[in-house]
């Protein structure tokens, strides 16, 4: 086994049918494109890592032991599937994230999830910083939000396409979910 997925917080507070605290532009229609990817990885008997992230009482969301700190029940981990509990942006800090790739011999990733600005951008950049070569992000099996600075409101959509494209020239191959499913 060389292959690893990565779900990055697709967790119940970025879900609008979770009454979530935080909710992302399309985090629906990302998820169910994540659990084809999941039962792909999962047939095939290939390495399946979840990342939690998780806020102490009183946190903005993910809140630790709520119901919106929770992995989505649409790609929930089975049995043999570890989760890494996170507290920084990074799916790699403190985690023990890297240690179990490596431990299992893994030379190409996988990445979905949320968010595509944040924690996304984060694992794949922390990825190849730690000398991953071979880093595939799935671009509709993630999520965003419309973000606003200095007055100024950029769409979820304009946000998620600038950092894919960011991705996609230094880190990343940056593809759909059908395109990685038809290889």
């Amino acid at each position: 086994m060389t292959r690893a997925l990565i779900i990055v917080d697709e967790q119940n507070d970025y879900f609008k049918s979770k009454n979530g605290k935080f909710e992302l532009v399309g985090s629906e229609e990302a998820m169910e494109r994540t659990k084809l990817v999941l039962e792909d990885f999962r047939n095939k008997k290939q390495l399946v890592c979840h990342v939690q992230h998780v806020f102490p009482k009183g946190g903005p969301f993910f809140e630790e032991g709520s119901v919106g700190c929770e992995i989505h029940e649409g790609v929930k981990p089975i049995q043999g599937e570890e989760i890494f509990v996170k507290s920084a942006i990074n799916s790699f800090i403190g985690t023990g994230l890297e240690a179990h790739l490596k431990k299992h011999n893994i030379t190409e990733l996988v990445i979905t999830g949320m968010m595509s600005h944040m924690c996304i951008d984060s694992a794949t950049r922390g990825a190849k910083d730690l000398g991953w070569s071979d880093i595939t992000v799935l671009e509709d099996c993630c999520a965003t939000r419309d973000l606003t600075f200095n007055g100024n409101t950029t769409p979820a959509k304009l946000v998620h396409t600038a950092y894919m494209a960011a991705l996609q020239f230094a880190f990343a191959k940056v593809i759909t979910s059908t395109e990685y499913l038809s290889k």
